[in-house]
Formats: structure tokens, C-alpha cells, sequence
């Protein structure tokens, strides 16, 4: 889908028509606010992330439905806003949210994309309208709406198309971790040690102390997660796995300077 909705001009340049505006969004997050409100997070793919009010939206009579629920792509209108924008129309377009809510560990592996996202698009907020930009946020949209399709028609099993999502994700905010070659020297490999904080794998001659020494497997499956090599990975074993990831974990964690709440909770489940 690739609507990006540009703002509607208007007469004088003011009122209502100059401040409209139409575009494709996927709902990251919602928040209460009062007792019919909610504060929805959206990312679009022409007005990067938007903080936006939905009026009246958790009443039963609510115009927009199911529209405004995680994981939907929807088409919007809204209106600009001081700190907010208000969101006026909402039509879905593809109910991405209906489909992995009947799958729980789609939905475990959608909640950590869509958290992940929020924070790689978060730059910005509150600034101007409730709007984060940035360079890599038409690619961060295209992105996410690729892997939440993905996990809607279950194509490959939820957790590979979370740590592809991962991997590739912070690649496109500009920490692409290396798994062919070391991440220092450059190095072809394959290497046997991966150092989180060097970028991936590392050679002997590179390789610090206390670095990881996964399977040879677990590195081949980084490696074809990250580069989409889909026949590599869905024939991993189940510990290589396990093991890529605990890296790909650690490595979000050490750009991100936070662990995610859902991914630590799909780490619990078997």
C-alpha cells in the first residue's frame, strides 16, 4: 500500500481546509484519554509518526469501529492541531489486526514490531502537531506494513518474521548489524564469535573478550534473516533459533537502551 495522503489546501491558506489533510496510517498504540477518547499512535508514510486524538471513539455508537485498533491499516482524515491532531474519518483498509488477533503468537510478535517502531519513529514528537519525522520513515512504514501482511497470512512462523522485522528495522535507522562478514575489520566470514556492541560477527583477530560463540547455524540464520534468504531460515533448527534470538534481542536492546515490554513477554512463552 503505498497512499500517503498530502495535506489539503485551502483558500487564505487557514481554516479548517488548509489544516485537513488524508493519509494511510497502521495504528502502533492507543491510550485513554477522558472517558470516550483515545489518544491514537500512527505511523504513515508521508508524515512519518502522528499522535492523534479519536473522539468519542471507545463509546459503542463510534463511528469508526475497529478502524482505529492496533495493527489496522486504515485510511484517515485529520485535522491539524496544536499538540494533537484529531482524527475526523476513519475507513479501514486491510483489517491486519482481526487476522493476527486469532493467532497468539502473531499477535506477541505484531505487538513488538509495532513497539519497536514507535520508538525508531518517536524523533520529533511534539514539536510540530504531534508529528515525528525523519529521513527513514517512508522506508520504517513500508517496512512494518510489509511484516504485519506477513504475520496476517502466516507465511513464515511469527517469531522468524519478528527477528527479520528486528534486524532489518534498525538496519534502516542506520545499525545494520553484519553476519557475513566482521563487523570491525570487514573480514569475509563466516566467523564463529558475535559481538553485540562491534555490530554482529567478529573475527578472531577482532574478537574482544566476552564476546557470544553461537552454533554455526545460529549465525547462518542471522545472516538469512537479515537479508531475507526465507529458505535458510524456515529450515533452522529450533536451537539455532533460540540462540539467534537472544542476539537479536541483545542487540536491540543495546541500540534501543531499553528492553521491550512484549518482546520480554513472548521471551516467556514456550
Amino acid at each position: 500500500m503505498s497512499g500517503s495522503g498530502g495535506r489539503a489546501s485551502g483558500r487564505g491558506g487557514a481554516g479548517y481546509a488548509a489544516n485537513s489533510y488524508r493519509t494511510h496510517a497502521l495504528v502502533l498504540r492507543t491510550y485513554k484519554l477522558g472517558e470516550a477518547d483515545r489518544i491514537i499512535v500512527l505511523l504513515t508514510p508521508g508524515h512519518g509518526q502522528i499522535r492523534a486524538v479519536a473522539k468519542g471513539v471507545r463509546r459503542t455508537t463510534s463511528k469508526f469501529g475497529a478502524t482505529l485498533e492496533p495493527f489496522m491499516l486504515s485510511r484517515l482524515q485529520l485535522v491539524r492541531g496544536r499538540n494533537l491532531d484529531i482524527i475526523t474519518q476513519a475507513e479501514s483498509v486491510t483489517p491486519y489486526g482481526q487476522w493476527i488477533a486469532q493467532d497468539y503468537d502473531a499477535y506477541s510478535a505484531a505487538s513488538a514490531m509495532v513497539e519497536t517502531a514507535e520508538r525508531l519513529t518517536e524523533s520529533d514528537i511534539g514539536e510540530v502537531g504531534g508529528h515525528g519525522h525523519g529521513a527513514e520513515a517512508p522506508s520504517q512504514y513500508r517496512l512494518l506494513h510489509g511484516a504485519l501482511a506477513a504475520l496476517a497470512r502466516g507465511t513464515h512462523a511469527p517469531r522468524l518474521l519478528l527477528h527479520s522485522y528486528l534486524l532489518r528495522s534498525l538496519a534502516t535507522a542506520g545499525w545494520a548489524a553484519s553476519f557475513t562478514a566482521c563487523s570491525k575489520c570487514g573480514t569475509p566470514g563466516p566467523h564463529r564469535s558475535v559481538n553485540v556492541t562491534l555490530g554482529g560477527s567478529v573475527c578472531d583477530d577482532c574478537r574482544p573478550p566476552g564476546s557470544a560463540t553461537p552454533a554455526p547455524a545460529t549465525v547462518e540464520l542471522l545472516a538469512a534473516l537479515q537479508s531475507g534468504r526465507w529458505e535458510v531460515a524456515d529450515a533452522a533448527p529450533d536451537q539455532a533459533r533460540r540462540e539467534a534470538a537472544g542476539i537479536v534481542a541483545g542487540y536491540l536492546q543495546f541500540h534501543l537502551e531499553r528492553h521491550l515490554k512484549s518482546l520480554s513477554v513472548m521471551d516467556q512463552s514456550p
